[in-house]
């Protein structure tokens, strides 16, 4: 019996794999900080069923092969089947058969490109249908049809704007240029797009650039004196982590659609706002990416107090259908698809570096990363008021 009451008090081991060093970590540094924060304050109340939630991180130093390498690390070598991680889809990209071998769990809190579902991921980030829908629609009814791409050359970018190209096709609208630039593009290589887009004039610019190079692109549309009220930036990927990088001034004015912003109000969001900025300094912002982090942990330690186990097969059906009362609002395990449903909101960069929110749902969205339910219509984009 004296070994049975030693193996029920040991630590609940999970893995972590955000880099905080490298192109990607002006966002995975707080998707690190949400998911410690979360940890803490979970072991600070006790832990789960009485054990310490302890984390097992590592920092793939944006390389997205460096994430399949420790992702098989953590669970072979430190026999972690639960890991929380992953920004780029690259990265994901690289974890997702090592997770689906080995048969563990990894909890993904970045919106992606979607069309893609897998038993061994709870995708908490949003997906198409509870983004690029509502933005699309947005920036359609109020700048203009005719779309500018620009995105960082991987997966998610191009399949993000194989999706919007599909609804402004379905809704009248056209894509008037696009261009893409090395996930370790400097200042340099965005002058020749700013200048394109000068000459052919196109009423919105579509980002999907990511990193550091967000802050790049958007100084230099910035230096050539663009005005946003009449041409914004629109982004799924550029946070108040990005903006704070870019500089409050050079931001104001450009258009993100997210299922959270730290200016949304809410008791639940509140305390995680203060929480987050008494850890990490006042001066420090919450955003979507930090958000999700925070909150999969939480869904995480209320699903494995009931399944009061780490096996994969017993939490993944504890997890399926668990909601949680997250900053963003109440968010649900969609079990159809193990992707979360989520709120839909469009916000305008101010010059404090926050997001005035301009239009949200009224309720969480229901997560169809397949597009399914929606056609390419986007007056069916959620409940958006």
């Amino acid at each position: 019996m004296a070994n049975l009451s030693q193996e029920t008090s040991a630590p609940w081991r999970i893995g972590i794999l955000f880099s905080r060093t490298g192109f990607m970590s002006v966002i995975e540094e707080t998707q690190y900080q949400g998911t410690l924060l979360a940890v803490e304050e979970i072991n600070a109340a006790g832990g789960v069923c009485g054990r310490e939630l302890v984390p097992v991180a590592y920092d793939p130093g944006s390389d997205s092969l460096a994430y399949g390498h420790y992702a098989k690390r953590l669970m072979i070598e430190d026999e972690v089947s639960t890991i929380f991680g992953c920004y780029t889809s690259s990265s994901r990209k690289a974890v997702l058969p090592v997770v689906e071998r080995l048969n563990g769990l990894l909890w993904y809190p970045t919106l992606y490109e979607g069309f893609e579902a897998s038993p061994n991921v709870i995708y908490t980030g949003a997906s198409p249908n509870q983004n690029s829908l509502a933005l699309c629609r947005h920036l359609m009814d109020n700048y203009g049809s005719r779309f500018y791409f620009v995105g960082s050359d991987y997966i998610y970018p191009r399949e993000s704007n194989r999706v919007m190209r599909e609804l402004l096709k379905a809704n009248g609208g056209s894509v008037v240029g696009e261009r893409y630039v090395s996930v370790h593009a400097r200042w340099q290589d965005f002058l020749p797009i700013i200048q394109d887009i000068r000459r052919i004039r196109p009423d919105v610019i579509f980002s999907t650039v990511v990193g550091e190079g967000t802050v790049y692109l958007y100084q230099a549309y910035a230096n050539v004196g663009i005005d946003p009220r009449r041409m914004p930036i629109a982004s799924l990927t550029t946070t108040e982590a990005e903006i704070a990088a870019m500089g409050f001034d050079v931001g104001e004015g450009h258009i993100t659609a997210a299922s959270y912003f730290q200016g949304i109000e809410g008791s639940a969001n509140s305390a995680f706002v203060r929480q987050f900025k008494k850890r990490y300094g006042s001066d420090v912002s919450t955003n979507m990416c930090a958000e999700a982090s925070y909150f999969q942990l939480r869904l995480f330690a209320k699903a494995l107090e009931q399944a009061n186990s780490l096996d994969t097969e017993v939490l993944r059906a504890m997890v399926f259908g668990t909601s949680y009362d997250a900053p963003q609002g109440a968010v649900t395990v969609n079990p159809m698809s193990g992707h979360t449903d989520l709120w839909t909101r469009i916000g305008r960069a101010n010059r404090q570096g926050q997001f005035d929110i301009i239009n949200q749902s009224q309720e969480a969205v229901h997560a169809d990363p397949f597009l399914i339910g929606y056609g390419r219509a986007t007056a069916q984009a959620g409940h958006a008021q």
